[in-house]
């Protein structure tokens, strides 16, 4: 049976197959991804209303790829008070957020009860807002930092508020690639293992995947398969998010930047994959707002959300800093043909834009 076949079929993809299919035309594996993710969700295209905190940039590790962390790149370290981040907190509740995510540097002068106090303090005065926080970096970071094990450091999040986790940190999980990258920085058995405990507390998270650097198309598709055994153990993905790497600002001096069809074949490609992984997110903020929208014909189905500030992608070139009025997402995902549904963090539909 060749590959088409079992896409039809609906059988299983085996790492040959994900090769196979970066090999197709564009429009032919476009049309097979579009196929499936309309089986699932028809012209529906999920966002919520977030925000975006990035706490603190002042990192014990210097990854290659990175523009956000305080070094000779950037030289302006900063650390926010948890009054300041309240206020944040509290200015985008009362836009109507439903979500802040909160992810940062791993900061050895900040203190562990400097993150764990902003989860409790941000759940305390907002108990309806979903906090998605701490990357499984971030996670390693802080157990290792303070002596601690994965499950008491996860324990210490629940306790605090943190309700899910989002996918950072998983860059390509290929341990040569990583240590070339990313060298010193969770290995990518640490970041499955983190998130293996953390859905055993029957807790959900997102998972991603860096690529457009200098890894190759089989590190893309032996990373799939790596989450898509995690996810038939443990289901507690909610979304697989590929992430364009920026070019601006950092050390990797990468000279042929992702195309936009190679990251339509990604996306593409992650749908028929990720047979057990509900969602696929088209995160604008790293591949542009334009380009996300044609992502939806090519099996993404979550657009992420209106954000508000972003640090991360931006620092190293994306135009994604100020983040997206809701009016104007509502309004581009509907010229572009689909139907705009808000939705929580865990995909509770809340409201249907028509």
């Amino acid at each position: 049976m060749d590959t088409v076949e079992k896409i039809e079929a609906g059988e299983r993809l085996s790492f040959e197959d994900g090769l196979k299919l970066y090999d197709f035309d564009i429009f032919t594996l476009g049309k097979l991804a579009d196929s499936r993710r309309r089986a699932l969700y028809k012209n529906r295209t999920f966002f919520n209303i977030n925000r975006h905190i990035n706490p603190t940039n002042i990192c014990a590790d210097i990854c290659k790829f990175c523009a956000f962390s305080a070094n000779r790149k950037n030289p302006n370290p900063y650390t926010m008070s948890i009054d300041e981040i309240l206020k944040i907190v509290e200015q985008a509740s009362q836009r109507g957020a439903k979500e802040v995510h909160i992810v940062s540097a791993h900061n050895k002068e900040a203190g562990l009860d400097w993150y764990l106090g902003m989860f409790k303090e941000i759940k305390r005065n907002f108990p309806h807002i979903h906090i998605k926080a701490l990357t499984a970096a971030e996670v390693n970071f802080l157990a290792k930092e303070y002596s601690v094990s994965y499950e008491k450091m996860i324990d210490m999040m629940i306790e605090s508020g943190v309700d899910s986790m989002p996918g950072g940190g998983a860059e390509i999980f290929d341990e040569e690639v990583r240590e070339y990258i990313c060298k010193g920085k969770v290995s990518s058995d640490e970041w499955l293992e983190i998130h293996r405990l953390w859905h055993k507390r029957g807790r959900k998270s997102n998972a991603t995947m860096l690529f457009g650097h200098v890894e190759k198309r089989e590190h893309r598709v032996d990373h799939m398969l790596r989450l898509r055994a995690l996810q038939d153990e443990t289901g507690g993905f909610n979304c697989f998010i590929p992430l364009v790497y920026q070019k601006e600002n950092n050390y990797l001096k990468v000279k042929d930047f992702v195309t936009g069809q190679e990251y339509l074949k990604t996306i593409a490609v992650s749908r028929l994959m990720l047979d057990n992984i509900p969602h696929i997110k088209a995160y604008w903020a790293s591949s542009t707002i334009n380009l996300a929208l044609v992502a939806q014909e090519f099996g993404a189905d979550d657009l992420d959300g209106t954000i508000e500030r972003e640090a991360i992608q931006s620092a190293a070139g994306a135009k994604s800093a100020g983040g997206m009025p809701l009016e104007e997402f509502v309004a581009l995902i509907k010229d572009s043909g689909f139907v705009p549904v808000e939705r929580d963090s865990l995909y509770n539909e809340l409201k249907v834009w028509q």
